[in-house]
Order: structure tokens, then sequence, then C-alpha cells
């Protein structure tokens, strides 16, 4: 039996553990089928603190894994099937591993964009297709972007792109938009944003240096149309990565699970929530990064009362 066990290691998860490791509370980490988390799927990260001509996404990620076992985190690639939550310790099941219990829990297991699901696209992911407008943005400067979306976090995302771009064309597979009428406006007075609305993408076009543009099939006539352009910006949401908590925890109406107030509590006592998995506004690895360290104290502290609790028994 562990003290804790961290699911997940994305910037939440490692910096977690490496806090607790410190602690020497020796915690486990579970990692899936992509350690690390989105990073490594990014190539030049520029706007993580400390790296002066940025890092490379999978390069931060293994040097952060390297911290936490350099102080003794041990690391164990499997997949969470499901976690007892009824009665401590808590038991995990773990496809790879088997069943292993723990004091505490960390769940850092992040939320996944959800993708198009074109010809193109997957492929095309670090060469010209992003679903961070924040974290990629920069590196479009003067080029024509695509941003597929029609809520407010793809017009958000279009606005913010154009300090960056020549030109941003909105692609919604609609003739009306999600957002909210604020957004729309916003979007509707920036001379940098154009528009292909009721227009459904069905490939992504790309070349040797990256992508080059995007296919769409005009709805009204039944005819394909490319966009040209250097970035294709999915914006059409995130999904949580949840499932195997079997709703035992307080989650958002999209799945997000709801922490206490300035804290990483749960509503289970023991168990914390780090990370992209707990925020819907930010999702960023310095701030998924701040929320592991959270975590790791908010846990210590409680590991901590349960010492003492048992002493005073």
């Amino acid at each position: 039996m562990y003290k804790s066990i961290i699911i997940g290691t994305g910037p939440a998860g490692l910096t977690a553990a490496i806090y607790l490791a410190r602690a020497n509370l020796n915690p486990l980490i579970i990692e899936g089928p992509q350690p690390g988390g989105q990073l490594t799927t990014t190539t030049e990260v520029e706007n993580f603190p400390g790296f002066i001509d940025g890092i490379q996404g999978p390069e931060l990620m293994d040097n952060m894994r390297k911290q936490a076992e350099r102080f003794g985190a041990e690391f164990r690639t499997g997949w969470v099937n499901s976690v007892d939550m009824g009665q401590r310790p808590f038991k995990l099941s773990v496809e790879g591993i088997g069943d292993v219990e723990a004091e505490t829990l960390i769940i850092s297991t992040g939320a996944t964009a959800k993708y198009l699901g074109i010809p193109g696209e997957q492929d095309n992911i670090g060469r010209g297709v992003s679903t961070c407008a924040t974290c990629d943005g920069f590196f479009f400067r003067n080029k024509e972007i695509v941003v597929v979306g029609g809520g407010d976090s793809a017009l958000e995302e279009a606005n913010f792109l154009t300090r960056f771009a020549s030109k941003v064309t909105l692609v919604h597979r609609r003739g009306e938009l999600r957002a909210s009428k604020i957004m729309q406006d916003r979007a509707r007075a920036n001379d940098k944003i154009e528009w292909a609305l009721n227009r459904t993408p069905v490939e992504v076009t790309a070349g040797e240096q990256g992508v080059t543009g995007i296919k769409l099939l005009n709805n009204d006539t039944g005819a394909e149309e490319v966009i040209p352009a250097s970035g294709v910006f999915v914006a059409i949401g995130h999904h949580p990565n949840t499932g195997f908590l079997n709703n035992q925890l307080t989650t958002d109406p999209n799945g997000y699970i709801v922490t206490n107030p300035g804290t990483s509590e749960t509503n289970v006592q023991g168990i914390f929530a780090c990370g992209d998995v707990q925020d819907t506004r930010y999702r960023q690895a310095i701030t998924a990064a701040g929320s592991g360290c959270m975590a790791a104290m908010d846990c210590e502290k409680y590991i901590e009362s349960l010492e003492h609790s048992a002493v005073v028994i």
C-alpha cells in the first residue's frame, strides 16, 4: 500500500510527484499510454518560465519526470480501470499492474481536446494543426490561419490569433454560431477575421513543410472548396478524462472534477485533483504545474493529519 498515488503524468502530475517525493512520501505515479500528457505532442514551448530560448515539449516532460525520480518517485505504466472510493485505503484496479492501494490519491488525468476526425488532421499535429491558440499562436506571425468551431472558445481563439496572423478565417458547420452575442460582436468587429459558415471540414491539406489549408464542403451548394492556411486551430471543446471514476466524485455538467475553492480538495477526503481535469478556464502547462504543487501540499497536510490522529488514538 502506498501513502499516495498520482494518476497522470502531465505537468500537474509530475509537479505533484516532485513535491511528494521531496517530502519523502515515495509516491507511485501511474502513467498511461501517453506519458507526459498533451505537451508531448507539441514542439517548442516558449511560455514556460525559465527557458530563455524555449524548450521542446517532450524534453520538458522528460526533465520533470527525471526530477521526480531523483527524489524517489516510483513510475509504473498502466491503465486505471476503476477506483473504489467507498473505503480507505482506496483500491485501484490497474490494467498492466493489478490492484494497488493508497491512503491518498491525486488525480491529474487531464482533458483531451476534441478533434474533427478528418484526413490529414492527426498527421499534422505539431505541423500546423493545433488545439491551443495561446500555446502556438506566436508561430504563425503574419500567416493565414483557420479556426474551426462556433462557440465562445472558438471566437476567443480567433480574436487572440489576430494578434499574430495576417488573416483568421472562422469555419463553422452551421449557419449560426453557438457563441454568446458579446463574443460574436467582438469577432465581427475584428477586421482580420473572415467567415466561412455553413461549411463542413473534410480534410486538412499539407505539404512537406506542414499544413497548406483546409478542404471544406459547402453545405448550401454541395461543392468543395479549399481555404489556404498555414495553421488550422481546432476549437470544438475538450472532454475531461474522468470516465474511470464512475461518478464517485462531484463534477460539473461537463465532467470536470469540482474542487473546493482555493484548494485541490474534492468531495471525498483524501482525494485531490489538479491540472486540466479540474481546470475549465486556463489549461496551460504552468497553471497545471501550479495546481500540482497545491495538490501535493494539500495531500501532504492530509497525510500528516492522519498520522497525528493515529498517534492520539
